[in-house]
């Protein structure tokens, strides 16, 4: 994404009084945040409570119905052409991997390169081993999705995320159904990938334990709005109810699964949610 004098010292992300609905639904409002260049941050919450909405309106799949969102200082675009655009320079790692089953793990890397760029064959090919290499998988380039384990499957989506060299990084979910071992292959490579490529990173995840180590600053998303904002440390020594139900797994506390059981925040605090504002 071309960038001025002017916008390259701005945020990697930033949003400005947003609000995002899902038809009839309002599932986060009074959103308001930035994200550092060359940083991790973790976007945290319970289930349901709009932590991928906000990567929706990054990539510019859901318009704010208020405020402004900006990527590398531009908002984001609502013309078609300007959003292709602005997506060439998103990397994203989806929930269930994404790969095209009927292509080989090397096939799928290629596919944005094929999409995206006017590069010979060759060019690509040796792109593709590299992106692969970085992470891990290099000999894996002929395998079928079907042959690979979750973790090794996750890391051909990841190598595909990044064959674009994106300078954003979003991950939504990146450890949904893998095991112990495989979550810390994932997260460390995520880390490594960000310090070596310069990358700014954004993590969507449920999963408090394994993300917070690697992150440079954590969001707390609930009851339609950001709860918490800090570092990983100050979210850990917080003696907020609700974030210490959170962190600590409790079944009763100021989340309720239950809504007409939720207990009501401190004045000031974003509402809770309606019991039929359900988003990801």
């Amino acid at each position: 994404m071309p960038q001025t004098a002017q916008t390259s010292q701005a945020p990697a992300v930033r949003l400005s009084g947003v609000r995002l609905d899902r038809g009839a639904r309002t599932i986060l409002e009074g959103i308001d945040l930035e994200v550092p260049r060359g940083s991790i941050t973790a976007i945290l919450g319970p289930s349901g409570s709009g932590k991928s909405t906000l990567l929706a309106a990054l990539t510019g799949e859901l318009v704010p119905a208020a405020g402004r969102v900006e990527v590398f200082g531009q908002p984001v675009p609502h013309r078609q052409r300007e959003l292709l655009e602005l997506r060439k320079g998103i990397g994203m790692l989806l929930q269930g991997n994404g790969l095209l089953t009927d292509l080989t793990a090397g096939e799928n890397v290629a596919l944005p390169l094929r999409a995206h760029t006017k590069l010979p064959a060759p060019v690509i090919e040796q792109l593709v081993l590299m992106k692969l290499h970085a992470v891990g998988l290099r000999t894996a380039v002929d395998l079928y999705p079907r042959e690979l384990s979750g973790g090794m499957a996750r890391r051909v989506a990841l190598a595909r995320a990044l064959a674009l060299d994106p300078p954003l990084m979003l991950y939504d979910e990146p450890l949904t159904g893998l095991d112990p071992i495989a979550s810390g292959v994932i997260m460390s490579l995520i880390s490594r990938l960000n310090a070596t490529l310069g990358l700014t990173s954004i993590i969507v995840s449920h999963h408090v334990r394994e993300t917070l180590p690697i992150a440079d600053r954590a969001l707390v998303v609930a009851h339609r709005g950001i709860v918490f904002s800090g570092t990983p440390a100050e979210l850990q020594a917080s003696e907020d109810p609700l974030l210490r139900q959170f962190l600590r797994g409790e079944p009763d506390g100021p989340i309720a699964f239950d809504p007409a059981s939720a207990q009501p925040r401190a004045r000031g605090a974003a509402a809770a949610p309606r019991p039929d504002a359900e988003a990801r």
